[in-house]
């Protein structure tokens, strides 16, 4: 548990561990409960079955994985296990969707699909803190250093 939570009070982790968290609790928070103009956890699963043919039970998994993952990047609890998720759901993404469209996204909606830049980007992020763990300003310091030490 103790490596788990470990991590040193580094502002870049912090910087990576927000961003990540951010970005993947509002694209969680779409898919789960329709915020953001997101379609809600019902027609997210739909579609991931449906349309890329991921078993439900893996659907809601990766759903809940964007969702609490990026909650609790934001607070910077369990960071590592969280960007270890994330890490999952963009080499999934990556094999079944955004690979056979190249590196970039489709930014003048001229091809069929985005590429997977952006996803290689969550990647680096993810192994940042999966490596350095949560960095400054975490729930993950503070219980490593003042409850476990």
């Amino acid at each position: 548990m103790s490596y788990l939570l470990y991590t040193n009070a580094d502002w870049v982790q912090l910087v990576a561990r927000l961003i990540l968290g951010i970005i993947f609790f509002a694209h969680g928070a779409q898919k789960m409960l329709g915020w953001f103009q997101g379609p809600g956890l019902k027609k997210s699963i739909q579609m991931l079955t449906e349309h890329i043919h991921v078993p439900a039970a893996f659907a809601f998994l990766a759903i809940a994985a964007e969702f609490f993952g990026g909650l609790g990047l934001i607070v910077g609890l369990l960071s590592r296990v969280d960007a270890a998720g994330i890490l999952v759901i963009m080499v999934v993404a990556i094999v079944l969707v955004h690979g056979r469209h190249g590196l970039f996204l489709n930014w003048f909606g001229d091809r069929k699909g985005h590429g997977y830049e952006y996803h290689l980007l969550a990647l680096a992020l993810a192994l940042v803190i999966i490596v350095r763990g949560s960095g400054a300003m975490s729930l993950d310091h503070f219980l490593s250093n003042v409850i476990f030490k």
